[in-house]
């Protein structure tokens, strides 16, 4: 499979480690009523969904950089890699 890096360009995915769903961005707030509850459902409770589905993707044998990866789970297709930081800021998160 082939991972088209937005900075390196077209990577083999054996240069990458997988990391899980893309919700992991998506921390809890630690001061929320409900936190117990929302950091057991962020830790432990995962969607495991046939067809398209952002992961999170670490580039461990180059830049060392994060990615979210839309790929479809059934066909291996990704139709679109993006810079985790990049996302995370979109969803307000400054770090």
């Amino acid at each position: 499979m082939i991972i088209d890096h937005p900075l390196l360009g077209p990577r083999d995915s054996s240069e990458f480690t997988y990391l899980g769903d893309a919700k992991l961005i998506e921390r809890p707030d630690p001061d929320a009523e409900t936190a117990t509850r929302d950091f057991y459902e962020y830790a432990y409770l995962r969607d495991n969904p046939a067809g398209w589905h952002e992961e999170l993707w670490f580039h461990e044998a180059g830049d060392r950089s994060w990615l979210v990866v839309t790929r479809n789970t059934l066909t291996h297709e990704i139709s679109k890699v993006e810079m985790a930081r990049d996302v995370a800021r979109g969803k307000g998160r400054s770090k």
